[in-house]
Order: structure tokens, then sequence, then C-alpha cells
């Protein structure tokens, strides 16, 4: 393709799957828990975020992402460790890995228990032994925050603090609009998930940092859900403070 960046932007504004969000950044619903993907298209790489939650989601993310862009993705951000967001890591060969400093320690030590959740949400037992057996631990440690350079744009991987995990990152994609990858930090098709790895106490006043990286005009993309914007973000600090109160 001569032009990967207005290709992948055309497709995912004309087609099915994919929603175009802002020139060359696109987001994908997964069936599968509503799980989103995004993509972020520069002129010389391509950056997936999160990758679905078997290693054959992932190969059909893949498939369809080189398709659509003319090149293989070269880089991946997991905005945190839960099996529905890493499990597919493994069908990105020869991609960078990026994760919080914390998520390489919570991905060997809940290797087994990742497997397990999986199966319990639904996910066939042999695609989850799979998936967990040949689960890809970041090769890039964040720490704070770091810049991907794709070519005609930067992306700047962020950890805005802890929350839903003690190792959320986001994805920000400056231009007009920004665009803010939230992870599931922030949750529209459901009330935020606080697991037993939850920062409860802490989580509010990491999405004050994330609005202050996005700022009140950035389109922000939950790990579950529509797109939403800073008042919803705000309103939903605001929930978890008093739905933590004390914590």
């Amino acid at each position: 393709m001569d032009n990967a960046e207005g290709n992948a932007s055309r497709a995912a504004a004309g087609g099915e799957v994919w929603e175009r969000l802002a020139p060359g950044v696109a987001r994908r619903r997964l069936p599968f828990l509503d799980v989103t993907i995004g993509v972020v298209v520069g002129t010389d790489d391509v950056l997936v975020i999160d990758t679905g939650s078997t290693v054959r989601t992932g190969a059909q993310l893949n498939q369809q992402l080189r398709e659509l862009t003319g090149r293989p993705v070269g880089h991946v951000a997991l905005t945190h460790g839960h099996f529905d967001h890493v499990f597919g890591t493994a069908a990105f060969p020869g991609a960078q890995v990026y994760g919080d400093m914390a998520l390489d320690g919570y991905l060997e030590r809940e290797r087994e228990a990742l497997r397990a959740d999986a199966v319990r949400h639904g996910t066939d037992p042999r695609e989850a032994a799979e998936a967990s057996a040949a689960l890809v631990r970041p090769g890039h440690l964040v720490d704070n925050w770091y810049e991907i350079d794709l070519g005609d744009r930067e992306v700047l991987l962020v950890h805005p603090g802890r929350g839903h995990t003690d190792h959320d990152l986001a994805v920000v994609v400056p231009g007009t609009p920004s665009v803010v990858f939230c992870g599931d930090l922030v949750e529209e098709s459901g009330e935020p998930q606080a697991g037993p790895d939850a920062v409860p106490g802490e989580w509010p006043r990491t999405l004050d940092r994330l609005l202050e990286v996005g700022g009140e005009t950035a389109l922000y993309v939950p790990g579950h859900g529509a797109t939403v914007d800073a008042r919803f973000v705000r309103r939903q600090r605001d929930a978890l403070a008093r739905r933590f109160e004390g914590a």
C-alpha cells in the first residue's frame, strides 16, 4: 500500500469492525468481554494496544492489521496484565512489547491464575492453556513514562498511578483530537472492576493524573465500552472516590 496510514484510517472509518478515532488511530471492540484493542499507525511503524484473550484472537488481529497497514506490527503496549488484555501477545512475533515496571513480575507470578481466570470467564480451556504457556512478558518496562516514535508521530506511554491494578499503563496519542487509551482504569460498559489486585484507595488520584495528561478535549478509550470524554472520566473518578472512601 502506498499510504498505510490513510488506508488504515479509511478501513477503520468504513468497516464494521474498526472505529476510527483520529487520523491513523482506531480501535476495535472484541465480542468476548467487550475488550478494546487499539492501533496507532505512523509512517514508519504500527503500535497495537492490548492483544485479546487468546493466541487465536491475537493472530486474527495481527493478520487484519497487516492487511490494513501493509506492514507488520512493530510495537505492542499492554495496559495491564489481565488475561483478556495480554493472552494474544504471542501472535505478534518480533514486536517490541511494553508494560509498566510492575507488569513483568505480575505475569511471572500469576501465569496459572490468569489461565484459571480465563477459563472461569468462558475461554476454551485448551486455548487458555496455550496462551498461558506462550505468555509474553514485556521486554521494555516503563518507569513513569516513555515515548515511542512511529515515524511522523510520537506516542506516550504513561503510568498515571495505581488503581485497577498496581501496574496500569495508559497510551496517549497527541493530535486533534488527542486520544487516550485508558485500559481498565476507565470502563463504560459496566462499573469499574476492582479485583484482589486493585489499589482502590489510589484509583481516584490516578484518574486525576490521567485527566491532567489527556486534557479536557481528548477522547478517552476505556478498556471495555464506548469512547468517552473528560466529563465521563471525572464522574467515574467521583463515583470511585465515594465507593472506596476510607480504603
